[in-house]
């Protein structure tokens, strides 16, 4: 094992805080660090909506590219970002605690929240869809950047406000007066957690991240994440998901929108907690069935 370590981040300030998250982790474990920050193709094309791009882990393949060229050992993403297929040569080391999984709204003033019409800004489609179908009234346009631009953005915009993840927000120690927790809104499969990933052949650095495991993060992003996979058939569809422990069972919400908000399917199953790793996909497979087939075609042939 290389010493330092060499921990592979995206340069934003969100990255950079996971990185250092991790980096002050292997510190209590004794192990020296050096910080390695790359920008994706995601970070540098700020004004193509991320579903159009055409790119599967759009956030994720030049630290991948890195990490198999040897020029970084390990690296670290936000789960949500990864996807559900890892490269050949690289494995999931590691899901660390989970922070906030929820999405949060930032009102650009208290007036902007009470109108009858509003302009919503968002990349994800997932928020899109769901906003949509909570307030059809509203319209919806793309936002790309970092969480300042972003903020930025929103201010010197005539939007009235922009949805986020809360687990970025409170991260950056981000405050604002006018910010509403959207609990009606399902998040993003492992939104919320940290994945670090290493070479497939490193196993001594598989068993020194292995220490840094949580067990029921690890659990509930895996039934979000094959429930993601088998449905989306290779495509970037607007999908929610939540697995939460409690006890010996988990309970679990998942669902499938249209674009326009106008239909959806969803389904929600609470099962023991050693069936994890079956579930999600079966899941998936019960939503399809029930409707989701008909709707993910739909969402294909206008995309």
């Amino acid at each position: 094992m290389n010493s330092p370590l060499l921990i592979g981040t995206r340069d934003s300030a969100l990255a950079l805080w996971q990185a250092k998250t991790l980096q002050e982790k292997l510190k209590k474990l004794g192990v020296e660090t050096t910080l390695i920050p790359v920008k994706s193709q995601g970070d540098l094309d700020l004004t193509q909506p991320l579903y159009s791009m055409g790119i599967i882990g759009v956030f994720t393949k030049t630290l991948d590219s890195a990490l198999l060229n040897k020029t970084i050992d390990i690296a670290i993403h936000s789960m949500k970002d990864v996807p559900t297929l890892l490269p050949q040569g690289i494995v999931q080391t590691a899901v660390l605690e989970r922070g906030l999984v929820g999405d949060v709204m930032v009102w650009k003033n208290k007036k902007a929240k009470h109108k009858k019409t509003r302009v919503i800004a968002t990349g994800s489609l997932r928020r899109k869809a769901q906003w949509l179908s909570l307030h059809p009234e509203d319209s919806v346009v793309p936002l790309r950047g970092n969480i300042q631009t972003r903020f930025e953005k929103l201010y010197h915009s005539d939007w009235d406000g922009a949805i986020f993840a809360e687990a970025a927000l409170e991260r950056l120690a981000i405050e604002n007066e006018e910010i509403d927790t959207l609990s009606d809104l399902l998040p993003a499969p492992a939104q919320g957690a940290l994945m670090v990933v290493a070479r497939t052949e490193d196993n001594e650095i598989h068993a020194l991240l292995a220490q840094l495991n949580n067990p029921e993060a690890e659990r509930c992003t895996h039934v979000e994440r094959d429930f993601l996979r088998t449905l989306e058939g290779g495509c970037t569809a607007p999908i929610g998901a939540l697995a939460r422990c409690e006890g010996e069972n988990i309970t679990f919400s998942g669902g499938l929108y249209a674009l326009n908000g106008e239909k959806l399917e969803e389904i929600s199953a609470n099962f023991p907690l050693n069936e994890y790793k079956e579930k999600g996909s079966e899941l998936a497979k019960q939503l399809l069935a029930q409707g989701g087939a008909d709707l993910m075609n739909e969402f294909k042939s206008n995309t």
